[in-house]
């Protein structure tokens, strides 16, 4: 008998162990990009115990973006000027070379050094007071109604939030709603080009290169951004379209310095985005305009929302942050009309004739500065912000 009680009590003792091994957060946050910087950021400012896991070492490291930001993005972050580059307006190509510019009084794009922005955001995140987990993947979780629970690396939270990408990890693990449409894109980074007119985004229309979207050429930090993307299914050649861009604009090669390829949501917000007390934010929940691809307005004041709802639950018993989340977050109900007529790539000669009629220009001003003639989209998105970093 003494011997079951001593055997009952090593057992206790030893459950009561690994208990106290798990180290216990508010908010644990998988993904450390703009969303998760963001949402990790506000939360520790408004008190919580916040931890960020993230599987790269370096913040920098493989950015999923293009980081062109739109007026609204930046006043979301209030991003340091060294960072960034102002551009006012859009030049806009017909594929036989004809253009459009289109600008609005007051509004401009910041082009970004992207990979340094992110670990501007890190830092920003970790004077707040988070926790980051660099080189940490997350890779399954548990959950009993009343927190998460990472068991193979010994963390707990009342809310973990996936914040890791279009197609979520997070997401997967606890059976959420997954993206399905998506946009494929491609872009280089090369050596400066002084002759690229600086006051404007170049976007080029062209169904043979880019059916379903675009292409661009945007003057950045240091270098210039080249790249393309197009419907889901076609594999957009960006070193063809560097051949058009040098041969359109008549610019001399530059070097290729980096390239991005990846992966666009262009489904829309999808239905199912939390459960228990788990809640995917941003690409990893859809929030990206299925028309144009973009979303990091939308990422940063989604993160930075489910912060703030996560605090009102947490401390004060306010509504949950998955429910309240999915009713405020875009529906994009027109703009998934709008995805599918792009789908259908119209044939070059449309195009041709389209640019530079007063509704073509009508609508292109509409797309890039929204009605209000100082805005953007409605949704505040930019040219294709979703691709994936990688050093030659």
């Amino acid at each position: 008998m003494r011997g079951i009680g001593a055997g009952l009590e090593s057992g206790l003792n030893g459950f009561a162990f690994e208990r106290a091994r798990v180290r216990r957060f508010d908010l644990i946050i998988v993904g450390g990009s703009f969303a998760g910087l963001a949402c990790a950021r506000t939360a520790a400012l408004r008190g919580l115990k916040v931890a960020v896991i993230e599987r790269k070492r370096d913040p920098g490291e493989g950015v999923r973006t293009t980081g062109i930001l739109v007026k609204e993005a930046a006043e979301e972050a209030d991003i340091p000027s060294h960072l960034t580059r102002l551009v006012r307006g859009v030049r806009l190509y017909a594929p036989n070379g004809k253009f459009t510019d289109h600008s609005s009084a007051g509004y401009y794009f910041l082009t970004t050094d992207t990979p340094n922005l992110m670990r501007w955001m890190a830092e920003e995140a970790r004077r707040a007071g988070a926790e980051l987990m660099l080189g940490t993947a997350f890779k399954r979780g548990e959950q009993d109604g009343v927190a998460v629970t990472l068991p193979d690396l010994g963390l707990s939270a009342r809310l973990l939030v996936g914040a890791d990408g279009p197609t979520s990890m997070v997401g997967r693990v606890f059976g959420l709603s997954a993206n399905t449409r998506f946009l494929g894109g491609v872009e280089f980074e090369l050596e400066p080009e002084p002759a690229l007119d600086g006051r404007f985004l170049h976007c080029f229309l062209d169904s043979e290169l880019a059916p379903g979207y675009i292409a661009w050429a945007a003057p950045g930090v240091g270098v210039t951004q080249v790249g393309l993307a197009a419907r889901h299914g076609f594999r957009p050649d960006a070193r063809k379209f560097l051949e058009v861009y040098r041969r359109r604009l008549d610019l001399p090669e530059r070097r290729i310095l980096a390239r991005r390829s990846g992966l666009i949501p262009a489904g829309a917000t999808l239905t199912r985005t939390f459960v228990g007390n788990v809640v995917l934010v941003g690409d990893a929940a859809g929030h990206v305009s299925p028309m144009t691809g973009g979303g990091i307005v939308q990422t940063l004041r989604l993160g930075r929302r489910t912060a703030q709802l996560a605090a009102d639950w947490i401390n004060a018993g306010g509504e949950h942050p998955g429910r309240a989340l999915q009713r405020e977050a875009p529906r994009f109900r027109a703009k998934r009309l709008l995805r599918r007529a792009l789908d259908l790539a119209p044939p070059n000669w449309i195009w041709n004739l389209a640019v530079g009629t007063a509704p073509f220009r009508a609508f292109a001003q509409g797309v890039y500065f929204h009605q209000r003639g100082q805005a953007a989209a409605a949704d505040g998105s930019s040219p294709a912000t979703s691709l994936e970093r990688r050093e030659n």
